[in-house]
C-alpha cells in the first residue's frame, strides 16, 4: 500500500507537473544503476559457457534449441536455413565439415542437406541451465566451504563486537589521562593499509601454529578501529545519570555494560553486526596468505578454484558467486533498518 501511495504520488492532485516525471526518471535511473549489475548477474549465472561469451549479449539466458531425430541417438542442434530458391527451412545440423554443414530434415531423416554456414541461423529458446548451480555442488567441496565461511563470519562478528563495545566503554564512560591520545591511535591506524602488516601479522600467526586454521582468519581483525569509533560516538550520547545511577544501586561495571550499556547500544551494534559480516564473508586476501589446505579454504577462496591457468568456468563461477552474495542480502534486509535509525537514537525513551 505505502510503495503504491509513492509511485503514484504527485505534486499538484488536479495534474501531473514535469518535476514528477523528472523525479521519477532520477529514480529510476538510480534503481537501473543500482540494481541492474545485480540482475545482469543472476541471469548470467543462468547461462552456458557458451551463452555467456556470445557476441552481442543477451540479457536472458537463451540456448540453441536441440531436437531429437529418429536414427540419431543424440539430440541435434536447430537451425533455420535460408534454401538456394529464398525459402526457409528449420534444419538439424548433423555435423559440420569446415564452412560445409550436414543437416537433415526433422519431419524426414532420409533427406540431408549440404548448406553452407553463414546460411544458417542458430533457433534459440529461453533455457535456464540450472546445472550451473547443482554441479559445483556434486563435483567441488562447495558445502565445506560455505560451512567454513559461515563459521568465520559468525564467531568473528561475535568476537568483533564484544572487544569493540569494551573498547568504546572504556574510552567513553571512564575518565582517565590519556584517554584522547588513545583514541587518536586507534583512529591513527585506520591510515595503516593491510599490505604493510601482513608479513608481521603472517610470522605471528606462524608462531602461534594457526596456518591452516580457520582462527588465523578469525583472531587477526578481531578489533576494529571502525567498529571502536562508531561505538564510541553512539555511547557518548547515552545519559550519564543512567549510569551514575545504577552504580549507586551498587551494579558493578561489568553489569552496567552487559545490561544497561549494551541494550541500548544495539542498534549502533546491529550496524557494526553489518559491516563485520560484509568484511569477513567478503575477505580474501588475508585467508589466501594463511590457509592453503582445501579443506579449510572459505568462499571466496574456494571460487578461485573455478578459474583456472587455460580456461575460466564463468557459468559456474557466476553461479556460486550469487549463492555467497545471498546470506548477505539477506542479513542486510533484516538489519538495514538499523543504519537509518539507530544512529539518530540517544538511548533514551
Amino acid at each position: 500500500m505505502k510503495i503504491a501511495q509513492l509511485l503514484t504520488a504527485r505534486r499538484d492532485a488536479s495534474h501531473r507537473h514535469w518535476t514528477d516525471i523528472a523525479a521519477y526518471a532520477y529514480l529510476l535511473l538510480g534503481v537501473v544503476l543500482m540494481f541492474g549489475p545485480v540482475l545482469w548477474l543472476v541471469l548470467s549465472s543462468f547461462k552456458t559457457q557458451a551463452g555467456l561469451l556470445e557476441f552481442p549479449p543477451s540479457l536472458l539466458p537463451m540456448s540453441q534449441k536441440e531436437i531429437s531425430v529418429a536414427g540419431y541417438p543424440q539430440p541435434l542442434p536447430l537451425f533455420t536455413v535460408t534454401m538456394e530458391d529464398g525459402t526457409t527451412r528449420q534444419l538439424a545440423q548433423v555435423r559440420r565439415v569446415g564452412i560445409q554443414s550436414q543437416m537433415v530434415d526433422p519431419d524426414n531423416p532420409s533427406q540431408q542437406y549440404r548448406v553452407a554456414i553463414d546460411k544458417r541461423v542458430p533457433v534459440r529458446e529461453f533455457s535456464l541451465a540450472t546445472e550451473n548451480y547443482t554441479e559445483p555442488l556434486a563435483r567441488f567441496a562447495f558445502p565445506r566451504f560455505l560451512a567454513n565461511s559461515v563459521f568465520v563470519t559468525v564467531v568473528a562478528t561475535l568476537i568483533t563486537l564484544l572487544i569493540n563495545s569494551m573498547a568504546a566503554y572504556a574510552l567513553s564512560i571512564y575518565e582517565f589521562k590519556g584517554k584522547n591520545a588513545a583514541m587518536l591511535m586507534v583512529i591513527g591506524t585506520l591510515m595503516i593499509p593491510i599490505t604493510i602488516i601482513l608479513v608481521p601479522v603472517y610470522l605471528v600467526v606462524t608462531k602461534l601454529g594457526l596456518v591452516n586454521s580457520l582462527w588465523a582468519v578469525i583472531l587477526p581483525g578481531a578489533a576494529t578501529p571502525t567498529g571502536v569509533f562508531l561505538l564510541r560516538q553512539y555511547m557518548l550520547t547515552l545519559p550519564r545519570d543512567l549510569i551514575e545511577a545504577a552504580r549507586m544501586d551498587k551494579a558493578s561495571e561489568w553489569q552496567i555494560y552487559w545490561r544497561i550499556v549494551m541494550p541500548l547500544t544495539l542498534p549502533a551494534l546491529a550496524v557494526l553486526a553489518i559491516f563485520s559480516i560484509m568484511w569477513r564473508w567478503n575477505e580474501f586476501l588475508w585467508p589466501l596468505a594463511v590457509l592453503t589446505k582445501t579443506e579449510v579454504y572459505t568462499l571466496q577462496i574456494g571460487l578461485n578454484a573455478f578459474q583456472g591457468e587455460l580456461q575460466t568456468q564463468w557459468q559456474y563461477l557466476l553461479a556460486m558467486t550469487v549463492m555467497t552474495l545471498t546470506p548477505v542480502a539477506i542479513v542486510f534486509v533484516f538489519l538495514q533498518r538499523f543504519i537509518t535509525t539507530g544512529i539518530a537514537n540517544t538511548g533514551m525513551k
